[in-house]
């Protein structure tokens, strides 16, 4: 008898109101975080997914249709994910090489250089344009000078070489705050211990550091397209929209007074979204394989 009520007093408590109100708390604080969540990503999202279905006050295929037979779309996104790649990599092979040099130098210089790079990660956009006109310009600083020394004959801070060197700038900062965390999972003695079992340097890090580094370095060269695919004040800064990447050609869409077709832009962005989605997929495959491996 005395059993029973215990636990029908166990159960009262359970189903009280305070105690509903208690478990109903997280749910309460996660509320604007959700509803904000909605109006800045999901919604933006489905308006941009059901415009880009729109043609001419109808349903239809042709915004995509136009799109995959525009040699001129076809450029922007070809050019966008030239850029995109090869900044990515370089950039992501320069910040690891920073960041394993940062794990041997004193505390104070490794929180300068850390507080810096966190700042200049900050510095795009119009003014990081400026800065690179003025530097490697026609007339830039260090262009003139490079040239004055017979260095280069000519540099097009303008074209394909000069947006992917405005790129990798930008790249490298991002790539030094996501890779630092990642590297203190490195133990010093592993390397001792290769060492001494008649392991080179290079066969240290090829065989025992960049596997267990593999998922950060992923998923960072993920972010690092993704950052370099949405890029947009510096290269219209920098080109006046002249250079064709596919994120001008989207605002060129939506903001020109000639050419207004917002519908088109809407289909241009969901290829944009799709392709991000594969890299993506891709990427998170190739970490659960590179975690199984390690089991």
């Amino acid at each position: 008898m005395s059993s029973s009520v215990v636990t029908q007093s166990k159960r009262t408590s359970i189903s009280s109101p305070k105690n509903r109100l208690k478990k109903l708390k997280p749910a309460i604080w996660l509320a604007p975080l959700a509803l904000f969540f909605y109006l800045f990503q999901l919604a933006p999202m489905l308006w941009v997914f059901i415009n880009s279905f729109i043609y001419e006050n109808a349903f239809s295929l042709e915004n995509y249709h136009e799109i995959l037979n525009s040699s001129f779309m076809l450029q922007g996104f070809s050019n966008s994910l030239w850029l995109a790649t090869w900044s990515s990599f370089i950039g992501l092979s320069i910040a690891a090489l920073l960041v394993s040099s940062l794990r041997r130098i004193d505390s104070k210089i490794r929180d300068g250089i850390i507080a810096f790079t966190n700042m200049s990660s900050n510095f795009s956009g119009v003014p990081l344009a400026f800065a690179f006109i003025i530097i490697l310009g026609v007339n830039g600083a260090f262009t003139l000078l490079l040239k004055q020394y017979g260095l280069i004959d000519d540099f097009n801070l303008y074209g394909k070489w000069g947006l992917l060197t405005l790129y990798i700038y930008f790249q490298i900062p991002l790539a030094v705050l996501l890779l630092y965390p990642a590297f203190d999972a490195l133990n010093d003695d592993w390397q001792a211990a290769s060492a001494l079992l008649g392991a080179k340097t290079w066969q240290y890090w090829f065989k025992i550091a960049l596997p267990i580094l593999s998922p950060a370095l992923l998923g960072t060269f993920i972010i690092l397209i993704a950052n370099a695919i949405g890029a947009y004040a510096s290269v219209y800064a920098l080109t006046n929209g002249n250079y064709n990447v596919i994120t001008v050609r989207i605002a060129s869409l939506v903001s020109g007074d000639l050419f207004l077709e917002p519908n088109l832009a809407a289909a241009i962005s969901v290829i944009l979204m799709l392709i991000l989605a594969f890299i993506t997929i891709i990427n998170q495959w190739l970490i659960a394989r590179s975690y199984h491996a390690k089991r």
